[in-house]
């Protein structure tokens, strides 16, 4: 189970090797998803990437706008802040996505949020409103930042945080390192022992937890948001990257 952003690729950049890893790992039997915590693209837009860079990954998909989608009933209403892949997400649940400046914004059920790179203080004042109404504050992820090539950015946790903060409630988060998302990975592998995964990332606090709460090994690159040489006590298997921790695990196979 790969993560994404930090690990495969930064800003849909390959990162270094990360391609032929995957390759590798398939080659030799293993099976190969990957698990977001972005939540802005479309599940085709993720998998449209992946292949873009030479790794094929049709239904190999999950992300934590399906994670916080599984939150609500059909028939629900929900606002978004954030990208298609809630939208998509949300839809798919049968929930009747309404806009923030939509006169029903006071019968909504739910706020739900994630990045959303066109985030205003109307869009704050809105989102918190509507939760101080009574909506729930839903969200896709409480990351601070988001890895790029020119180093972090403020990632989906930033708006949460802000709107959090305005509305004085506590959000309902998730994606990695919670229970939902974990539902949710686990609900396309059965009859998979969790013990089975490995679970790459490159954010202890993200994707070291969230192996914690499978059950399973944690594999820490280097190229994301941790640095060399800074210790990560959660992580059984420790590279530099996803085409080293390929190695260690083809190793192992013998």
């Amino acid at each position: 189970m790969l993560d994404l952003d930090g690990v495969v690729w930064l800003a849909h950049r390959a990162i270094p090797g990360s391609p032929d890893a995957v390759a590798r790992l398939r080659q030799a039997g293993l099976t190969v998803h990957f698990a977001t915590n972005n939540s802005a693209p479309r599940v085709a837009d993720h998998e449209a990437a992946l292949a873009a860079i030479g790794i094929p990954a049709e239904g190999c998909v999950v992300t934590s706008a399906q994670a916080v989608a599984r939150l609500m009933d059909a028939g629900q209403r929900a606002a978004i802040v954030g990208g298609g892949g809630l939208r998509e997400a949300l839809v798919a649940r049968g929930v009747e996505v309404i806009d923030l400046d939509d006169d029903r914004e006071a019968d909504l059920d739910a706020v739900v949020v994630g990045l959303d790179r066109h985030f205003t203080y109307d869009t704050l004042r809105r989102a918190a409103g509507a939760v101080r109404r009574g909506a729930r504050l839903l969200a896709s992820n409480d990351d601070a930042t988001y890895p790029t090539p020119d180093g972090p950015i403020p990632g989906g946790g930033a708006m949460v945080a802000a709107i959090a903060t305005a509305a004085g409630v506590a959000p309902l988060i998730a994606g990695k390192p919670y229970q939902p998302m974990a539902d949710l990975v686990l609900a396309g592998a059965p009859g998979v022992s969790p013990a089975e995964f490995v679970m790459v990332g490159d954010r202890p606090e993200t994707d070291g937890l969230f192996a914690a709460r499978l059950g399973c090994r944690y594999a820490q690159v280097r190229t994301g948001v941790v640095p060399a040489g800074v210790p990560v006590p959660l992580a059984q298997i420790d590279a530099e990257d996803l085409a080293a921790v390929a190695t260690v695990l083809l190793t192992e196979r013998g």
